[in-house]
């Protein structure tokens, strides 16, 4: 069963997509993951859109934290963004966004592959599953 995003957060995520997609027609891909984040991390800012870069997440083991890992955009306090530039998305780059999930309790994340000719066929929508 999945925990469906609030309407917030599903129009926060086409916010976002509608950036990435000026993003990359401005770009194209063959660029680092780095240029992309800093491009799209530009673009929310020229939208009035709230984020936070490299956002830090507590990872806990049996109640101990035990490390930490990092979001690459964090929009609206609420929706998770993962960007690559890969060849191709691969079921670990999912797994690393349903991760970051279940450590935030959030519900939704994107996953943004730039490195396609056309964007739209490679962003991936993650729910959290309960």
């Amino acid at each position: 069963m999945y925990r469906e995003p609030s309407r917030k957060v599903d129009e926060m995520a086409a916010l976002v997509i509608d950036a990435a997609l000026e993003v990359h027609k401005v770009l194209g891909p063959g660029f680092l993951e780095s240029v992309y984040e800093d491009a799209l991390c530009l673009e929310l800012s020229l939208r009035n859109i709230f984020f936070e870069r490299q956002k830090a997440v507590h990872v806990l083991y049996k109640g101990s934290a035990v490390g930490e890992g990092r979001i690459d955009i964090l929009v609206g306090g609420e929706l998770i963004v993962e960007l690559k530039a890969v060849e191709e998305l691969a079921p670990i780059h999912t797994a690393q966004v349903l991760s970051y999930l279940k450590a935030t309790g959030f519900s939704l994340g994107l996953l943004v592959n730039f490195n396609v000719p056309l964007l739209k066929n490679d962003i991936k929508r993650v729910v959290l599953s309960s």
